[in-house]
C-alpha cells in the first residue's frame, strides 16, 4: 500500500509535537513494509532522518506562500523563481525568524489555503497535485491537520483516492485569530470535511470537541493514541541529587514555561528543595525572544540564572540524554492539548510527569499511571504536585514506571502503524465499492 502523508514542518526551531507524531508514524509504516511517503510542507522537517526522500521537495514553500499571498505578482511568477525561495538554505532562513506560529496574524493565509485552488496559493496547489500524480500515485493520503483541508478538495477530485486527517490542536490555533478570520477558517473547514474519508484524533477529549466543532458524523471520527519508539534499553535512574525538573516543548508562554518558571522560583526557596535544577529544551522562535529574555531577567533577579540549564539541542538522540538527566517533567500549558507526545516521551525513558487537570493531560495520566494531576485553578497547584514527587523519589520513580509500561504496550508507535493500516486498508476498501 502507498501511503502519502503531508505534514507541515518546522523548520527544525522548535519542538513540533505532530511533526514528531508523523515522522514516527512513517518509520513504524515502513518498518511494517508499507509504501509510506513523507511530503514535507511550509518548511524543512525536523528529526525526519531515514525516512525523507531527499528527492522530494518542500512543497507551498513558506515563503512563496506568503509572497503569493500578499503580493498578486507572485502568484504568476515562473517556477525557476520560485524555486530560489524553496531551498533548503532559504527556507531554514525563514524558519529561524519565523512569525508564521502566530495564529493571530495568520487568518487571511490561513483561509487562503482552506479554500485550495480558490485561494491565493493555485500554483502551489497544482504543483503538488501534478507531483503526486505522476511521482506518487498514492493509494491514500494522510493529512496532517484540518488546517490542510483544502488539499482534500483536489486530491478527490484529480487523484480519485481517499483522505484521511489527523485531529491535533487545530481550535486554539483557529480561536487566536480576530474575527472575521476565526468564523470563516471555521466554517471552510466544515465545508471541506465532507472529502475525508475518515479523521484520526489523537484524544477522545479533542475528538469530542472536534466533532461538535466541525460537524463531523460519529462514526467518521477514530481515536488512535500517537506512539513513540521503544527499546530494550532499561529505564532512567531518575536523577534526585540534586532533584532536577525538566520541560521539553516550544519555551513560550502558551506552553506554560512561564508558570514553570514561577513554580521553580516559590520551590527553589525552601529548605528541602534549595539544591534544585530546572533543565529546559524545546527550542523557540524569533517572536519567543522577548518573554525568554524577561525569563532570564526573573532568574537573575531572584539569584537562580545558575540553577537553569537552556539545552539548545533537542533532537532525538539528545532528547533521550535530556530525559535520563531530571527527575519530573512538566510542560504545564495553561489550557491543554489535544495529546502531549513530550510526556509519552518522557514516561518512554521512565520518567513521570506532572500536569494540569485541563485538555487531553487526564484522559494520558489515566491511560498510564505515569503522573500527577493539579488543579489549574489552585495558583500553587504547579509547586505543591511538583514537590509530592521531588520529595519522594519512591513513588517518582513508580510512577515512571508505570508509564514506561504503559508506553511500551499502549503507546508504542509499531502498535499505532498496524491500527493506522487497518484504516487505510478500510477506507481504500469502501472507496472501492
Amino acid at each position: 500500500m502507498r501511503i502519502c502523508q503531508l505534514v507541515p514542518g518546522s523548520g527544525g526551531t522548535f519542538y513540533c509535537q505532530n511533526c514528531l507524531r508523523d515522522y514516527t508514524l512513517v518509520r513504524a509504516l515502513q518498518r511494517e513494509g508499507q509504501e509510506a511517503v513523507l511530503l514535507p510542507l511550509y518548511l524543512p522537517p525536523l528529526d525526519s532522518n531515514n525516512i525523507l526522500d531527499h528527492s522530494i521537495p518542500v512543497f507551498f514553500g513558506g515563503i512563496n506562500v506568503y509572497l503569493q499571498q500578499r503580493f498578486s505578482l507572485f502568484r504568476k511568477t515562473p517556477r525557476w523563481l520560485d524555486w530560489l525561495f524553496d531551498t533548503p538554505l532559504i527556507l531554514k532562513l525563514a524558519a529561524a525568524q519565523e512569525g508564521s506560529t502566530n495564529a493571530a496574524q495568520l487568518g487571511p493565509m490561513t483561509l487562503s489555503m482552506l479554500e485550495g485552488r480558490h485561494g491565493y496559493q493555485q500554483k502551489e496547489f497544482d504543483r503538488l497535485i501534478t507531483w503526486l500524480v505522476h511521482h506518487e500515485k498514492p493509494d491514500v493520503v494522510h493529512l496532517s491537520n484540518a488546517l490542510l483541508l483544502g488539499l482534500a478538495v483536489e486530491i478527490k477530485h484529480v487523484l480519485k483516492v481517499p483522505v484521511v486527517c489527523t485531529l491535533q490542536d487545530e481550535e486554539p490555533w483557529v480561536e487566536a485569530m480576530p474575527s472575521p478570520w476565526k468564523e470563516r477558517c471555521w466554517n471552510a473547514m466544515v465545508d471541506n470535511a465532507r472529502y475525508v474519508d475518515a479523521f484520526i484524533s489523537t484524544s477522545y477529549w479533542y475528538a469530542d470537541r472536534m466533532r461538535i466543532r466541525m460537524h463531523i458524523p460519529a462514526d467518521q471520527i477514530r481515536v488512535i493514541y500517537p506512539g513513540v519508539e521503544v527499546n530494550e534499553e532499561p529505564a532512567a535512574d531518575l536523577v534526585f541529587d540534586p532533584p532536577t525538573i525538566g520541560y521539553l516543548t516550544r519555551l513560550n508562554v502558551e506552553q506554560g514555561f512561564g508558570a514553570l518558571i514561577e513554580a521553580f522560583i516559590q520551590l527553589k526557596q525552601e529548605d528541602a528543595l534549595k539544591n534544585l535544577r530546572l533543565r529546559a529544551t524545546g527550542g523557540s522562535t524569533h517572536m519567543d525572544q522577548p518573554f525568554l529574555h524577561a525569563v532570564h531577567d526573573k532568574l537573575r533577579n531572584h539569584g537562580f540564572e545558575q540553577d537553569v540549564d537552556f539545552v539548545s539541542d533537542f533532537h532525538s538522540a539528545q532528547r533521550r540524554d535530556f530525559l535520563r538527566s531530571i527527575s519530573v517533567l512538566s510542560t504545564p500549558a495553561p489550557h491543554g492539548e489535544a495529546f502531549g507526545i513530550q510526556l509519552i516521551d518522557a514516561m518512554a525513558q521512565g520518567v513521570p510527569v506532572v500536569q494540569p487537570n485541563v485538555g487531553a493531560y487526564p484522559e494520558i495520566i489515566q491511560a498510564t499511571g505515569g503522573g500527577v494531576l493539579y488543579d489549574q485553578e489552585d495558583p500553587h497547584g504547579l509547586a505543591d504536585a511538583l514537590r509530592s514527587l521531588l520529595c519522594d523519589p519512591e513513588k517518582a520513580r513508580a510512577l515512571g514506571q508505570n508509564g514506561r509500561n504503559a508506553v511500551r504496550g499502549q503507546f508504542n508507535v509499531d502498535r499505532v502503524a498496524r491500527e493506522m493500516t487497518r484504516i487505510y486498508e478500510l477506507v481504500i476498501a469502501q472507496a472501492g465499492k
